[in-house]
């Protein structure tokens, strides 16, 4: 059954945090499980106003402004994320930094940043299921379901927007570890193939190589570890296009160790047998300028242990 919160009218004090957005957007956020248009209803007819006067939707919220929020009755959804639920319960355990406007978390391979398309949950929920007390949880950036890793979820709408600059200025360093098919050159230092996006009919996303009429993409490579039949490379992605770093192994005819979409099925069924059952692509650290106290941090992200286990199976072989 749904239980039905006893509602009651709340007084929100507006900070130099929220100030500057919408306040359609601020109440989606703030209040947690209504819908959209219940939002804009409550909106039209008064019942949520800012220093007692009526407002519309675009409305941007100033330092200091005082919302008053009518009693909203709304039941409780049975299947909101569970703390108890071992996936949830485990994310904590995979948290790497956290302060009072940053959360850097170890992502777990097969788990989505957010729900949608089928999924009932995703980290950012997770986590919001796990910090209840904070105010706000926004992913600064994304990684694939697939690949595993750091990342980094603000606390603070002043942290997301100065991340969000640093990412856009490139001032933030992303590495990857990822173990390819074959002999990956050391002289293969850039791949630099535009990259295209196409939706098949079935819905599913591909990424192909297109230099006519794809967009500038670009991934620098060093050679971490050669083995017998496999290597293992970073990977530092200049730009942040959807697969890149997948797409330009592939072309360069080292796909990526148990890649679904990219992979090569002979590779796949050997390292399935030492092991490896998910994409073999892992954000291994992360570099970036604090937003609050402008220091440098880097944060590094250990592989999972079935990851590892697999790497000391291989037959190491001669870098040079």
């Amino acid at each position: 059954m749904n239980e039905i919160k006893k509602p009651q009218v709340r007084f929100i004090t507006i900070d130099s945090e929220d100030a500057g957005q919408r306040i359609d957007n601020f109440l989606l956020k703030t209040l947690k499980g209504v819908p959209k248009s219940m939002i804009y209803r409550l909106l039209r007819k008064g019942e949520i106003r800012v220093n007692k006067k009526r407002t519309k939707p675009e409305y941007k919220l100033v330092d200091e402004d005082v919302l008053r929020i009518a009693p909203i009755r709304v039941s409780e959804k049975t299947n909101e994320v569970s703390t108890s639920l071992n996936v949830v319960a485990n994310l904590e355990g995979q948290i790497l930094y956290e302060d009072e406007i940053l959360i850097v978390i170890n992502k777990p391979s097969g788990m989505a940043v957010h729900g949608g398309s089928g999924l009932s949950f995703g980290v950012i929920e997770a986590l919001r299921a796990l910090r209840p007390e904070a105010r706000m949880l926004e992913l600064v950036h994304r990684l694939d379901r697939d690949t595993s890793g750091c990342l980094v979820v603000a606390k603070k709408r002043s942290a997301l927007r100065n991340l969000h600059e640093q990412l856009r200025n490139k001032k933030v360093q992303k590495f990857y570890h990822a173990l390819v098919k074959g002999r990956w050159s050391p002289k293969l230092t850039r791949v630099t193939e535009s990259l295209k996006k196409n939706d098949l009919k079935s819905g599913e996303r591909v990424v192909v190589v297109d230099n006519i009429n794809g967009k500038e993409s670009e991934t620098r490579y060093k050679v971490i570890q050669h083995y017998s039949n496999a290597t293992l490379v970073r990977a530092f992605p200049v730009t942040g296009r959807t697969h890149q770093i997948r797409v330009h192994c592939q072309v360069k005819g080292h796909p990526i160790a148990c890649d679904p979409k990219y992979g090569n099925e002979d590779f796949d069924g050997d390292m399935k047998g030492i092991g490896v059952k998910r994409l073999f692509l892992h954000a291994a650290s992360i570099e970036f300028t604090h937003p609050r106290t402008e220091q440098k941090l880097k944060i590094e992200a250990p592989l999972d242990k079935t990851l590892a286990k697999a790497l000391k199976q291989l037959t190491v072989a001669n870098n040079g």
